[in-house]
């Protein structure tokens, strides 16, 4: 089945074009939050934290929401969270220095947690939809749009942002998130929604005593949280006004790495999604290790480390589907938001912590190509996780 044949599925094709856009608009207007904190002389932590609040929300209220997808009607819910978006997002506009960061970082909080919120959500609904290879490939389409979105969007806001201006950026960020919208009044959705008689207090026990009661789960839950290793934000910007502000403006240096990685984000599930399986999984781990300790060694060089980010990129899209898969097909479905907004938090939680890892160590004065090359021996260790783990529950 070919990524256009699952596309003909009217649930799969409208959810992909709400995501294609409303992720365009979240990476369109995320150079214009870097930029806006560093024009503002923003430090290494302030930075690192800026990063790390997109990622606390899943880390923080995944219990809550994981009750909350298991509960509520998807559609109503998604249209909710679609008008937090933009709310927030509008809300960008009124921040003009560092004395209102943490409105900033409130406001990304907020925005975040309904992000998070509807991401899980839509993982959670799509083993209830669909299976097999149809719902492998709704993850690695999602992850190509995901990917596609990154690069776009990176490069077009860091242009945009450096032409006309980081409030401009929240503006055209919030019409996009509201295009979102009228789309989501057209989905037609048919799907059994679970009654639970219990309380949300016997459900957060239920799905906590399920997700410890299956080790094999819980490993591959951190399997796919080391992708959190990945999380290159701190990094991407800390390179852009350290080493390359010289040669090119910040805004279009962070754009053009982060799109530059995107794309290899987004061509890679088309080579790498074919041959990956649970018997060599554990290679792509150790080319994701070596890739990200080749980025170190050239970031020297602009240019170069576009190469190498190139390359960094081509992996992360399969092993994230990939490990997710894993997890999907592992769950019991009326478990399923539960433990998909448990996986998150894991996920967001290796998030969170690689990205203060980086601003406290950058802060340490630890040169950022050790910090990069830590990250990625990181996966090497992934790799004899995993070896571990194939031995004991494949």
């Amino acid at each position: 089945m070919t990524y256009r044949e699952t596309l003909k599925h009217p649930v799969v094709a409208r959810l992909s074009l709400i995501q294609l856009i409303s992720y365009f608009g979240t990476w369109f207007s995320q150079v214009a939050i870097f930029s806006m904190i560093v024009s503002f002389g923003a430090d290494e932590m302030t930075i690192a934290l800026t990063a790390a609040m997109a990622m606390l929300p899943a880390v923080i209220l995944a219990p809550i929401i994981g009750i909350v997808i298991d509960r509520i009607d998807f559609k109503k819910m998604m249209l909710v969270l679609l008008l937090v978006e933009i709310s927030a997002t509008i809300g960008f506009i009124f921040i003009n220095s560092l004395a209102f960061v943490w409105i900033l970082m409130l406001l990304i909080f907020i925005r975040s947690a309904a992000a998070s919120m509807l991401f899980s959500a839509e993982m959670a609904l799509f083993p209830k939809l669909l299976k097999g290879k149809m719902l492998k490939n709704t993850n690695e389409i999602h992850s190509i749009i995901w990917s596609f979105t990154y690069a776009s969007g990176m490069a077009v806001g860091g242009f945009v942002t450096y032409k006309i201006g980081f409030d401009t950026a929240f503006m055209l960020d919030a019409l996009l998130y509201t295009i979102a919208v009228l789309l989501l009044l057209g989905l037609k959705l048919t799907i059994e929604q679970h009654t639970f008689v219990a309380s949300n207090w016997q459900l957060f026990r239920e799905g906590f005593a399920y997700l410890k009661s299956h080790k094999k789960l819980l490993h591959l839950i951190l399997l796919h949280a080391s992708l959190g290793l990945t999380s290159f934000d701190a990094l991407i910007t800390l390179l852009a006004d350290h080493h390359y502000k010289e040669l090119i403006a910040v805004p279009l240096s962070i754009g053009i790495m982060n799109a530059t990685r995107a794309v290899g984000l987004m061509i890679g599930p088309f080579f790498i999604g074919r041959i990956i399986h649970k018997e060599n999984l554990h290679w792509f781990f150790l080319l994701q290790g070596s890739a990200i300790i080749l980025w170190s060694q050239f970031e020297y060089s602009f240019y170069l480390a576009l190469v190498s980010l190139f390359v960094t990129g081509f992996f992360i899209t399969t092993l994230w589907s990939y490990t997710y898969l894993l997890i999907q097909e592992e769950t019991e479905k009326k478990y399923m938001g539960r433990v998909i907004s448990y996986n998150d938090m894991f996920f967001m939680l290796s998030n969170v912590l690689t990205a203060l890892f980086i601003g406290y160590a950058a802060k340490q004065s630890i040169s950022l190509e050790a910090i990069t090359a830590a990250l990625g021996i990181g996966f090497l260790l992934v790799a004899l996780y995993y070896t571990w783990f194939k031995q004991r529950y494949l």
